[in-house]
C-alpha cells in the first residue's frame, strides 16, 4: 500500500479548516478501506504565516488525531513558498505527496485515480479541470488566457491545472535540485520530467473565506512565470526595437520624398506620435530589464525560500 502525505498550505483559513479536515479524514478512512493508502499516511496542513487561529486549529487537530500533522512556517513566504517548503520536508518520509488547497475546491475524490495512476508507475499526476462552466465569463476568460499566454510566452504549463498534483519521493528528490529563489510551481515541476499523467475533475465552489488569489495576485503569478522560466519578453525587446529601427527608416525616405518634391509640411501629429511611441518603448524596456536584473539581485542572495519553525508529526516524536 502507498504511503500516502497529502500536502495543504493555509493561510487565514481558520473559517473552512474544521471541515475541510473532516472531509479529508473521511477520504482517508474510505482510502484506507479500499486498501489504496497505508494507515500510517499523513494529512499535513502548511501554516504560512497566518494571523488567525489556523495553526491552533491545526495543533488542536494534531492532538485528536495523530493522522493530522502540521508545518508552521516561521513568516509569510507566500503560497508558492510554503507548498514548497512542505514538499522539500516531506519528500523522504512518503510514497508520494498530493498537495491541494485548504478550502477542497478541488474534488478530493480525484485523490483514488491520482494514487491509481502512482500504482501504475506515475511519478507526477497533475488534476486538471474538466470545465469552468461554474465561473464567470469574465473569471474563465482570463483563467483561460492566463494559461495559452504563459505558454505562448515559452512557461510551459499544464492547461487549467493549478497546484493539485502528486509527486512521487523521486520525483520530488528530482525537484529539489531546483535552487531557484524565484519559484513558480506549475512551471517548474513539469521540468522534472518522468512518467506523468492527468486526472480531470470538476471544481467546486469555496464554503467559506476568501480566495487568496484575487485578479491582482493571479497577474503577479503569471509575470513571476514568465520572467522566472522564459527570456521571451527580452526577445521582444530587441524585436520591437528592430521595428521601430524599420519604421524609422521608412519615415526617413518618405520626409526626403516629401522634401525633393516641395511637399514638406511641418509634421507636429508625426512628431508628437513618434516620441510618445518611442518613450513608451524605452519605458517597456526598462520595465522588462528591471524585472529581470531584479531577479538576479534576489537569486545572488541566496536567502532561504522558507524556514520551518514547527513540524508536527507523531513519527518525529
Amino acid at each position: 500500500m502507498t504511503k500516502l502525505y497529502l500536502a495543504v498550505p493555509c493561510y487565514n483559513e481558520e473559517e473552512v479548516l474544521p471541515d475541510s479536515a473532516k472531509k479529508l479524514l473521511v477520504k482517508f478512512d474510505k482510502l484506507n478501506a479500499a486498501g489504496k493508502i497505508s494507515q500510517d499516511s499523513r494529512i499535513v496542513f502548511i501554516d504560512d504565516g497566518s494571523k488567525d487561529r489556523t495553526w491552533e486549529i491545526i495543533e488542536k487537530l494534531h492532538a485528536a488525531d495523530n493522522r493530522f500533522a502540521g508545518i508552521k512556517m516561521s513568516r509569510n513566504r507566500g503560497h508558492q513558498n510554503a507548498l514548497l517548503g512542505g514538499l522539500m520536508l516531506l519528500r523522504d518520509k512518503c510514497d508520494a505527496v498530493i498537495s491541494l488547497d485548504a478550502d477542497l475546491q478541488d474534488d478530493i475524490n480525484a485523490i483514488d485515480l491520482m494514487v491509481d495512476k502512482y500504482e501504475q508507475g506515475c511519478d507526477v499526476v497533475y488534476g486538471v479541470r474538466s470545465s469552468r462552466d461554474k465561473d464567470s465569463f469574465f473569471k474563465r476568460f482570463t483563467a483561460e488566457g492566463y494559461y495559452k499566454i504563459l505558454n505562448k510566452m515559452g512557461a510551459k504549463i499544464i492547461f487549467n491545472h493549478a497546484d493539485f498534483r502528486l509527486m512521487s519521493a523521486r520525483a520530488l528528490e528530482a525537484f529539489s535540485e531546483f535552487h531557484e529563489v524565484n519559484i513558480f510551481l506549475r512551471g517548474l515541476v513539469p521540468m522534472v520530467g518522468f512518467k506523468s499523467d492527468i486526472v480531470e475533475y470538476e471544481r467546486g465552489e469555496r464554503l467559506a473565506g476568501e480566495s487568496k488569489y484575487p485578479l491582482s495576485k493571479m497577474l503577479a503569478l503569471a509575470l513571476e512565470g514568465i520572467t522566472s522560466l522564459s527570456v521571451k519578453p527580452l526577445r521582444f525587446i530587441t524585436g520591437a526595437g528592430v521595428c521601430a529601427f524599420l519604421i524609422s527608416i521608412v519615415m526617413l525616405i518618405y520626409f526626403l520624398v516629401r522634401y525633393f518634391t516641395g511637399h514638406t509640411v511641418t509634421g507636429w501629429a508625426s512628431l508628437a506620435v513618434s516620441i510618445w511611441a518611442l518613450g513608451g518603448l524605452q519605458l517597456l524596456a526598462m520595465g522588462i530589464l528591471g524585472e529581470y536584473l531584479g531577479k538576479i539581485y534576489l537569486e545572488s542572495k541566496h536567502r532561504p525560500r522558507y524556514i520551518v519553525e514547527k513540524f508536527l508529526n507523531d513519527e518525529e516524536n
